[in-house]
């Protein structure tokens, strides 16, 4: 079972004076990238959160946001009424000396004064914490099912291209006999047109011919082709995260993809290399996205 890491969670926790949203989404990526959009009040708890995450989630770009609906706000802003005594004080007599008077406006010229308000932040009351915390883990196991209903999906395509690809090494046999005789055929026809077949030394001949038939030949590679592509299918029922071993593993078989059309040497064989390479191709793209 492959999980893809493409995916969203989202949890709901329903206090006595607040509700808060969370959600989580995730993007492939090559390691583990967590992004926290969280309010003030949850910060002291951040490294809990991203251990969480990462624990469960273990590697692709993740998004995790709190929407708070609140009926009292976690950050209140409240007068500092010693400083605007201070304040009036020292502007009074200044106020007398210039014969402004009562009329002045004071509260008006003080307010926009330096600490004249002030912002105290709520302290996060621990049970509090402990509901947030299990609907944290909601949230993962929602984006967790999503992961693996998307690796579902994941699997059966590149299991498909996999099958595209055996199938298409089951049609190399016969045109590697047919690829031989042309072969044979074409060397001696060359032979013949540079000199009298008389001069040839047939034993150097055949000699010679078996020396480039076996550098023509693809069974090593027919061979470790087809191992290749069973152990793809076998690490796909894997339940660890195995998206960098199965691109690995596409890599060996892009080499004896490669190898296989090096050494075609027929206009059969390099189209039946062109679509392997396409079916490959396909599934290189898929599993960048696989956990």
């Amino acid at each position: 079972m492959i999980f893809s890491m493409t995916g969203y969670g989202k949890a709901t926790c329903t206090l006595p004076q607040k509700k808060i949203n969370i959600e989580i989404r995730s993007l492939n990526s090559k390691q583990l990238d967590i992004n926290s959009r969280i309010p003030g009040l949850y910060r002291e708890k951040e490294i809990e959160i991203r251990n969480k995450i990462s624990s469960r989630l273990f590697r692709g770009k993740v998004d995790i946001s709190f929407f708070v609906e609140a009926e009292i706000p976690d950050r209140v802003t409240k007068i500092n009424q010693q400083i605007i005594e201070s304040y009036f004080q020292q502007l009074k007599p200044v106020a007398d000396k210039l014969n402004i008077g009562e009329t002045s406006d004071f509260l008006r010229v003080i307010m926009p004064l330096p600490d004249t308000t002030k912002t105290e932040q709520a302290e996060l009351n621990e049970q509090e914490w402990k509901e947030l915390s299990k609907s944290i883990d909601g949230a993962i196991d929602d984006i967790i099912t999503f992961r693996q209903q998307e690796g579902e999906a994941l699997s059966r395509e590149v299991t498909q291209r996999i099958d595209n690809i055996r199938k298409l090494l089951s049609e190399v046999e016969p045109h590697e006999k047919e690829r031989i005789e042309k072969v044979k055929n074409r060397i001696k026809d060359g032979l013949q047109a540079l000199t009298e077949k008389s001069s040839v030394d047939e034993n150097r001949f055949e000699q010679e011919l078996i020396y480039y038939i076996e550098k023509l030949d693809v069974t090593e590679e027919k061979v470790r082709l087809a191992n290749h592509l069973d152990y793809f299918i076998e690490t796909l029922d894997s339940n660890m995260p195995i998206g960098k071993k199965l691109g690995f593993i596409s890599q060996e078989i892009g080499r004896e993809v490669n190898t296989l059309g090096s050494k075609a040497n027929d206009a059969a064989l390099q189209r039946i290399v062109i679509q392997m390479k396409d079916e490959l191709e396909k599934i290189k793209e898929q599993i960048l996205n696989v956990l």
